[in-house]
């Protein structure tokens, strides 16, 4: 039987393929085949099968491929010791984590065409189907202490926000920490996890980003708790190339966690003014034993989120609260 990525290569242009003729192209039965596209159909991955003409995949799929994304870099792409894709992996971040516990050497990405663990900020679940949309994470060494890591969250949101907008999106925005949204629905998130840190350095992080692509055009949609929205239902022809979206967000995130150690926040604080949606809204804060409402203010120097609690102001660390928009 072939595999699923080389028969998704053979269909990938949306083009009819007979039985047949697959069959000869893989050396396999028939029955071989409609077992291998049963598999497709297994991962949400919309086939067409016409009498007569065969098998198509019904949406034209792009595989990941780690080589055109390195060529898309650039330059910027030397700067990284590795970048693997994998078909199906428990959790990009977990595979990084891993690696960077062994001693790897940072910076190394990896991204995957699907999840079968894939977790967001609070242990969230996040979906992962095949080929939807990109699941991405970085490994970072840096060589400052814990204390100044605080704001990396919002420096890696203003990062994805920046390269979906150099590619033509617009109206998207950030819901603070780093919550892509677009019209209110979920866009987007970044997960950051430590691997491990010393107090005063250094400190070796993972940062992991899904963002829906395609998502909209399964056979059977994931059961998602929040209203969700993704690039092929705003922008069609942008959805079109998961490596050209993978290397805008890698080429931003690389750009600016190279300068974080002397710039932090400052590096991208007048865009996050601009991507910000929560400021000047009433918002609810929910930590672990009560919910605080109040009207956001803005950020700190460190990233922390600034909240008007009747004409009093309290501050929130990214990890600690949820915030949840107010209409």
């Amino acid at each position: 039987m072939p595999s699923i990525e080389a028969l998704i290569a053979e269909l990938s242009d949306g083009r009819f393929r007979s039985g047949s003729e697959l069959a000869a192209c893989f050396g396999v039965s028939r029955t071989a085949i409609w077992k291998a596209i049963r598999r497709l159909d297994d991962l949400g991955l919309a086939v067409d099968a016409v009498r007569g003409r065969g098998y198509r995949l019904r949406h034209p799929f792009e595989p990941l491929d780690a080589s055109g994304i390195r060529g898309l870099l650039g330059e910027m792409g030397r700067s990284l010791v590795a970048l693997d894709v994998f078909q199906v992996i428990d959790s990009t971040n977990r595979h990084l984590i891993q690696h960077a516990r062994r001693g790897a050497v940072a910076p190394s990405a990896c991204l995957a065409e699907a999840q079968l663990t894939g977790r967001g900020r609070r242990g969230r679940s996040w979906r992962s189907p095949y080929g939807a949309n990109l699941y991405l994470s970085l490994f970072w060494n840096f060589d400052l202490p814990a204390s100044r890591l605080g704001a990396l969250s919002l420096v890696a949101g203003v990062s994805v926000a920046r390269a979906l907008e150099r590619l033509g999106l617009r109206g998207h925005g950030l819901k603070w920490p780093n919550d892509l949204l677009w019209e209110g629905r979920k866009l987007g998130g970044i997960l950051i996890e430590v691997a491990s840190c010393e107090a005063e350095g250094p400190c070796r992080v993972v940062i992991g980003v899904g963002l829906n692509v395609a998502m909209s055009k399964l056979s059977s949609l994931p059961d998602i708790d929040q209203p969700w929205v993704d690039l092929a239902m705003i922008e069609p022809q942008l959805a079109h190339s998961r490596n050209r979206i993978a290397a805008a967000v890698l080429r931003e995130l690389l750009e600016e966690l190279h300068q974080y150690p002397v710039a932090g926040l400052g590096g991208v604080e007048m865009d996050w003014q601009r991507f910000d949606l929560a400021k000047g809204r009433d918002v609810d804060v929910r930590l672990a034993d009560e919910t605080v409402r109040g009207k956001v203010r803005g950020i700190d120097p460190m990233g922390h989120l600034e909240l008007d609690v009747g004409g009093k102001i309290r501050t929130f660390a990214a990890g600690e609260v949820s915030l949840r928009l107010r209409q």
